[in-house]
């Protein structure tokens, strides 16, 4: 149970949060609201999975925002060429692969800082792509939104590969070596290395299936407008990190899962819709964010000094 306190905790919280507004503000409960609220959150947790495999390998990504807008803007604009659906899911995950490859390759290769290759990054796609499209949206073909169904069923569509994303990476880092051999990089490079493990191999791995799984996540976005909007990502990075933070993930690495993320990033898509049905100020939510993830932050700083970490 120790090792899992955190997430025991965040679900615990997210508990006391819905049970409030079943009592206080019942309305919250409406099918239609929420399934767009999952629709909507969906491509986020698929985004906030490879940032937790990031972050447990001892990493930082910041770029991931910009790879999202980049990867929407070319699905988009291969969906506007009349590539069929299935073209440009697959185009959108090799973009995002190859952004992350870029980032693996001068962290992992380079031995650069990962929060200052990223940084580079993420100015250099950002503003590219504001040169290229100068803030003009991206008009999709008629019949792509929602991948051609109808807006319920592309909802439920979202949702459920969203799930399936998260279910199969958590069995993935739980059952599979290349799990272990990430949470064990995360803990201590020099001693997976002893180990027979190579770190900077999986540190490259990790960073690409990261943006592959952006790439992913941009799609499931773009599916859900008539348009494409090259701002789509802003703050994605600050997001999928907050739920990683508040989920439980080792700011340091090497502690947390998957589902724990998913408990945090539910926590925190809440927060705005139950302070609007609570009748509460607007400005309240941001802050209350804040105080949510400072509060994860110091949670784990308190576990590294009970564990003897540095």
């Amino acid at each position: 149970m120790k090792a899992y306190s955190r997430e025991v905790s965040v679900a615990l919280t997210l508990g006391g949060l819905l049970l409030g507004l079943a009592i206080f503000a019942p309305s919250f409960y409406q099918a239609q609201p929420l399934l767009s609220l999952a629709a909507r959150e969906a491509p986020t947790l698929v985004a906030a999975c490879g940032m937790a495999l990031v972050i447990l390998c001892r990493q930082i990504d910041i770029s991931i925002g910009a790879q999202f807008s980049v990867c929407s803007v070319c699905a988009g604009l291969l969906a506007g060429a009349h590539w069929p659906i299935p073209l440009v899911l697959s185009a959108s995950i090799t973009i995002g692969a190859s952004l992350g490859a870029l980032n693996g390759s001068l962290v992992a290769g380079l031995g650069l800082p990962s929060i200052v290759v990223t940084l580079a990054t993420m100015v250099t796609w950002r503003e590219g792509l504001r040169w290229l499209r100068q803030g003009i949206w991206v008009d999709l073909p008629e019949g792509f939104q929602w991948f051609g169904l109808r807006q319920s069923a592309g909802q439920w569509t979202i949702i459920i590969l969203a799930l399936t994303v998260l279910v199969l990476l958590a069995l993935f880092m739980k059952h599979l070596a290349a799990g272990r051999f990430i949470y064990a990089v995360g803990s201590d490079a020099e001693a997976a290395r002893l180990a027979g493990i190579r770190p900077r191999r999986i540190t490259f791995a990790v960073f690409v299936f990261a943006g592959a799984l952006v790439g992913l996540a941009a799609m499931m976005n773009v599916a859900q407008s008539p348009q494409v909007d090259p701002n789509s990502g802003t703050g994605l990075e600050l997001k999928t990190i907050a739920a990683v933070v508040v989920g439980g993930v080792a700011i340091s690495g090497g502690r947390g899962n998957l589902w724990g993320v998913f408990a945090g990033l539910l926590l925190l898509a809440c927060l705005g819709p139950a302070l609007t049905h609570l009748h509460v100020q607007a400005y309240w939510e941001k802050a209350i964010q804040g105080s949510v993830i400072l509060l994860a932050v110091v949670a784990d700083g308190g576990h590294r000094r009970n564990q003897g970490s540095p």
